[in-house]
């Protein structure tokens, strides 16, 4: 079988989707690395797999696996996968895929327990993280609202380590509109903040409840206008010296403290 090169017109096009513009467009992402394929192979969502000669022995089982179900699958060259690759180091396998976010009806059907809602997150391996923590405490979903990264991200996906494929992904634009829909779907919003009124080691009572927590831009936190529509603003109590928290650290405390009572409380 001889290689496909960076000049072949499929790994043209698939090159097209490391920018934004290129993955709206054809309604497909690139995903790197075999934890990450073998996740979105399990949910259906490969439709073709590049992978380098040196990669073969390695990831074997994985290309017989996506040939067996009827994904296409291409030997390519050394420049072809350095050209899809993402990262300084291409690991020589690469998935396109169908793009994984849904409305946020779909998201948010079924009467969830407990949601991330991050406003504005700008920093793709903030996003990934925080998905990959929703997806190990059993949240129901992953709202992102308002002006923030695209989950689809190559940095996003690495960062959700194949978790980006476990649970479903919204995007909302309209901030106060994601707000409504997870209220619609009868949970409180909890809202992190420091000067908060719930200290989180006394809020089992409050976490009880099917919750959204909302979770602000890494610069510049929650919009007052946000804050203001939270049933409860909860302080993360820091006991030591450090003067706070980032977005991805307080995400997995305040999801896991939610998980804990749900389970507690089954």
């Amino acid at each position: 079988m001889d290689a496909l090169t960076e000049r072949t017109p499929r790994v043209v096009s698939a090159v097209k989707l490391l920018r934004s513009a290129g993955r709206r467009k054809a309604g497909e992402f690139l995903v790197e690395g075999a934890n990450s394929i073998e996740a979105a192979l399990d949910g259906g969502h490969v439709r073709e797999l590049f992978y380098t000669a040196d990669t073969s022995d390695r990831a074997a089982a994985l290309i017989e696996r996506a040939a067996v179900s009827s994904v296409r699958v291409s030997l390519v060259d050394d420049r072809a996968a350095r050209a899809l690759g993402d990262t300084v180091t291409p690991p020589g396998l690469v998935a396109v895929c169908r793009l994984i976010d849904v409305p946020i009806g779909a998201a948010l059907a079924g009467d969830p327990r407990l949601v991330a809602l991050p406003v504005e997150i700008a920093e793709p391996g903030n996003a990934g993280t925080l998905i990959r923590v929703a997806d190990a405490v059993g949240a129901d979903a992953v709202v992102l609202a308002g002006d923030t990264v695209d989950p689809h991200n190559g940095k996003c996906v690495r960062s959700s380590a194949g978790s980006l494929f476990h649970l479903p992904i919204a995007r909302e634009r309209d901030v106060h509109a994601a707000l409504d829909a997870a209220k619609a779907a009868g949970m409180q919003l909890l809202a992190t903040a420091a000067d908060g009124e719930v200290d989180l080691d006394r809020a089992d009572d409050v976490l009880a409840r099917p919750t959204a927590w909302l979770f602000g831009n890494e610069a510049h936190g929650l919009p007052a206008d946000v804050l203001a529509r939270a049933d409860h603003r909860v302080r993360i109590p820091i006991h030591g010296r450090a003067e706070s928290l980032n977005l991805a650290a307080a995400a997995a405390i305040c999801l896991y403290s939610s998980a804990r009572v749900h389970r507690a409380g089954a």
